[in-house]
């Protein structure tokens, strides 16, 4: 039996972890002169994390796909369909986790606030490139989240509810990492094979450009004397579960 990597079987010798390390999204300057040791920890267990997620995400179906050069102009409606649904909610469960925060954790509700604002409206670009492409404006805006998504969302939102989840950072990490580390590769690749304009990848350059700005605040967010270690321990497991989630819409596509 096949047994996908994740953080708790990964070697955890120095060269492994410092490979890991090199890789993070989180950057070198996230850890690198620090002495706090929840710092130290996220860095060392968030980039496994990472490193795991991104071998299981090159071995979905569709990702395999494109960064082996057979996307198809179907194969990008049907994923742009397939995640509008889960990308519309993500404002929701960010406003929902900030006002899930008390006062004491004020910093956080207002670095949640601040990311929800920039996140509400990120679902009409894809709505406005699926039209360009051919496709359906009523489709898109009604198609149901695949059963993939529907998991997702459903644990999003749930861990949002609870009182004071700074675990959905963990949530933050996975996703703002796709934008600030893939997104732009995965432009470059649908347009190149796919002969599009600009406008018809806009969604995926944006998260590009973007989420690097996102992610020094969720840097400077994991650095605040409020996460703990033990709730540094959640936001590790949360970035390990939605990890497994956003493969698993990926896996379900047009699983309805």
């Amino acid at each position: 039996m096949n047994i996908s990597p994740n953080a708790n079987t990964q070697p955890r010798d120095e060269n492994s972890i410092a490979n890991a390390l090199a890789g993070s999204p989180l950057g070198s300057d996230f850890h690198e002169g620090s002495d706090n040791p929840v710092t130290q920890y996220l860095a060392v267990e968030l980039a496994l994390v990472w490193q795991a997620f991104e071998r299981r995400i090159s071995d979905v179906p569709v990702i395999k796909k494109l960064e082996s050069g057979q996307f198809t102009l179907d194969d990008y409606k049907v994923l742009l369909l397939n995640l509008r649904q889960q990308v519309s909610e993500g404002g929701r469960w960010l406003s929902r986790a900030a006002s899930s925060m008390e006062n004491d954790l004020f910093p956080i509700r207002s670095a949640l606030i601040v990311h929800a604002k920039d996140e509400h409206r990120d679902f009409l670009m894809l709505d406005n490139m699926y039209a360009g492409l051919g496709g359906s404006l009523e489709e898109i805006q009604t198609t149901p989240r695949n059963i993939g998504s529907e998991i997702f969302t459903a644990y999003m939102f749930h861990q949002a509810s609870q009182t004071n989840p700074v675990q959905m950072f963990g949530a933050m990490f996975l996703i703002e990492g796709l934008g600030s580390k893939k997104a732009g590769p995965w432009g470059g690749l649908i347009k190149e094979q796919l002969n599009l304009a600009e406008e018809d990848i806009i969604f995926l350059r944006y998260h590009a450009e973007h989420d690097q700005e996102h992610y020094e605040r969720l840097k400077s967010a994991l650095r605040l004397p409020q996460i703990t270690q033990e709730r540094a321990e959640a936001i590790v497991r949360m970035a390990r579960t939605v990890g497994r989630l956003y493969c698993l819409q990926l896996e379900e596509l047009n699983n309805f």
